[in-house]
Formats: structure tokens, C-alpha cells, sequence
């Protein structure tokens, strides 16, 4: 195709968040971009469409049943397909695919059709997924909802809204949780959907590059320990990093670890070592044959016996990609370092056997 892969966004975020006027504002902004639309929302929401449609001159594309679910894949599969053939004959024109998806909605399947059909695949280039997080709900709504904290583990960027309707400490006590489950994602907060393009479009996070984008305070092996050995440092998390910075002596101990023990969290795995690729190979594939479903996002570069470059890795669910990265530069610290994001994911069982690859 000539005129190179289309680039997909996936919106995700919970009921009332503020994903419709986040997309308004994208769609009113003069980046000179035509954007097109996908909607998949419920019910009575199909009235924000109008607006939509009024303000900007975006094609907009409603599906008739609801949302875009695992069930009906085929649905968004259809709608990329019929998109990407208009384009190409010239009977539409635009720049980029924003998928927005229900405020129920699990973004694995809609981003795992990027991948699985290949007509979708040499059209599009899925670029990230947005999750949009309501400051003020968030923590009940995290609290209660499974599918709330799914879309904090898939994203690869945050977007915390309504934070003029919080107090400072309630907001920190957010993006801490938010933290721990998700490590990889930037969190940015948003007044009114204001958010620079640069923030949503062109993020590359389904890239398979060197750039490892984790919290880098989050490898920051033992941060809170080496100043107070004294300190207790447990937050649910088996004396792991709490995924960023504290000030010397400073515990994590924020009060709402103790009521929170989210079945979505994130670990880092961390070698020196080199990897013996073969065995990699079996225990990762094994791993995700099993744990698939429980397993958001993975990433990782690699130290491989063998190659003199960094090997990348990535996955969605059961959806596992690598590619050569660039070469070890000289001088450069060779180690892998890899996160894992999942529901109830078995970290020991995950960390030793990932151990157990090693040269």
C-alpha cells in the first residue's frame, strides 16, 4: 500500500471519565490530521456522536451492537477492513484510526485484532492504548470493577481526569496504586480534555524498540532499603519495589496499601546473566500458554547468549512478538530487564523459572 500503514489509537478509560471530551478536543485541534472513529459505546451515549459530528468533519463510525468485545471481534475487524479499502480507493480520506471503546470494555481483544489478521496487519500500525482514569471515582471504581483495573494494566499512557475535584493527597494516593499496577505507563493529568497531541498520537507503544519505558525509579533495586535498613518496607508486594522514588528512610506506607491489594500489579525481572535463547523461548511460551489470559502487557530487552545485539520483546495475552534491537554499545552494561503486567500473575513461579533460563 502506498500510502504506508495507518496508525491506530485505542481509547479506553471507565463510564463518565472524560473520553468523549478528551476525543472532541483531539478531533477539534488543528493538527491538520483527519481522524476517523470508531465508536463503540452503549445505549444513550450515541448522543455524544452528534456533537462529534457537528463540530468536526471526521467520519465517524458507530457499531450497532455495543461494544467491541472479544464476542464480536470480528465486528472491529470488518470496520478496519471497510476503512482501509475506502482509503485506499480514495473514497475516504484520513490520516489516523482512534478506536474508542466502552467504559466496559477489555482493550486485549480490539488490540489483539491488530495483530491476529494479517489484511488488518499490513494495514494498520496499532500505536497505543490511552486509558482515561476519573481522579475523583477512581479508587471505588478500582476498588470494584475488574475492567477498570484491566484498562490501568493494558495502557501505555494514563490519563488522570477531574483531579480539580480532589485533594492533593488523594490524587498522590492515586497515581501511587496506579503505579504499581502499571509501572510502564506515563500518567498525565488532564483538565477538560486539554491534552497537546503529542501526548496521544505517535507514542510507538506497540513498537517493538530498545526503549523499555518503565518508571526508571521502579529498577532502582532496593531504593528505600539502602537508606533504612531499620525500616520495614512491606507493602503487599513480598519486600519489592514499590515502583518509585521515596526519600531516604522514607517507607512506602501510604494508607491505602493496606486496604488495596490489587489482582492487577506489575514485577520487573532484572539479570545480569545472559540468556540461553532456547530455553527462553520454551519457558516463555509455556508461560503464556497457561497464563495468557492473566497476562496484560509484557515487555522486555534481553541480554541473549550469542547475538551482539539487544533482543526486544512484547506481548498482549497469548500474543508474543520479538525482533532484534540495536547493538550493545561498547562499554554498555549488558543485563536484561523485563516487565510483567497480569492479573494474579505467579511471580515466583515466573521470576524462577525465568532464573532458570540464564547461561
Amino acid at each position: 500500500m502506498s500510502q504506508g500503514l495507518i496508525p491506530a489509537t485505542i481509547l479506553t478509560g471507565f463510564l463518565g471519565a472524560g473520553k468523549t471530551t478528551l476525543l472532541k478536543r483531539v478531533l477539534s485541534e488543528s493538527h491538520g490530521q483527519k481522524i476517523a472513529v470508531i465508536e463503540n459505546e452503549f445505549g444513550e451515549e450515541n448522543i455524544d456522536n452528534d456533537i462529534l459530528r457537528v463540530e468536526t468533519e471526521e467520519q465517524i463510525i458507530q457499531m450497532s451492537n455495543g461494544c467491541v468485545c472479544c464476542t464480536i471481534r470480528e465486528d472491529l475487524r470488518t470496520t478496519l477492513s471497510e476503512l482501509a479499502a475506502k482509503r485506499r480507493k480514495g473514497e475516504l480520506h484520513f490520516d489516523r484510526v482512534v478506536i474508542e471503546t466502552t467504559g466496559l470494555a477489555d482493550p486485549g481483544p480490539v488490540a489483539q485484532t491488530f495483530f491476529m489478521d494479517d489484511e488488518i496487519a499490513e494495514s494498520y500500525l496499532l500505536d497505543s492504548i490511552l486509558t482515561l482514569v476519573d481522579a475523583k471515582h477512581a479508587q471505588a471504581q478500582l476498588d470494584t470493577r475488574q475492567e477498570a483495573r484491566r484498562q490501568v494494566g493494558f495502557a501505555d499512557q494514563i490519563f488522570i481526569s477531574k483531579t480539580d475535584l480532589c485533594e492533593p493527597a488523594a490524587i498522590e494516593a492515586l497515581v501511587h496504586r496506579l503505579k504499581h499496577m502499571n509501572p510502564r505507563a506515563p500518567q498525565h493529568r488532564v483538565h477538560f480534555g486539554e491534552v497537546p497531541i503529542a501526548s496521544v498520537f505517535d507514542l510507538k507503544g506497540f513498537n517493538l524498540n530498545a526503549k523499555l519505558e518503565i518508571d526508571p525509579a521502579f529498577l532502582e533495586e532496593g531504593h528505600a532499603h539502602a537508606h533504612a535498613p531499620a525500616h520495614t518496607h512491606d507493602h503487599g508486594h513480598d519486600g519489592h519495589d514499590c515502583g518509585h522514588d521515596h526519600g531516604p528512610g522514607e517507607a512506602c506506607d501510604h494508607p491505602h496499601h493496606h486496604h488495596h491489594d490489587d489482582d492487577v500489579k506489575s514485577f520487573v525481572f532484572r539479570a545480569d546473566k545472559p540468556f540461553s535463547p532456547n530455553k527462553l523461548e520454551d519457558f516463555l511460551g509455556s508461560v503464556v500458554q497457561v497464563y495468557g489470559p492473566s497476562m496484560l502487557r509484557y515487555k522486555g530487552v534481553l541480554y541473549m547468549k550469542g547475538s551482539e545485539r539487544k533482543v526486544v520483546f512484547q506481548g498482549v495475552h497469548q500474543l508474543m512478538g520479538s525482533d532484534l534491537g540495536p547493538k550493545w554499545m561498547p562499554g554498555e552494561k549488558k543485563q536484561s530487564k523485563m516487565v510483567f503486567i497480569g492479573i494474579d500473575l505467579p511471580r515466583e513461579i515466573l521470576l524462577q523459572g525465568l532464573q532458570g533460563c540464564l547461561v
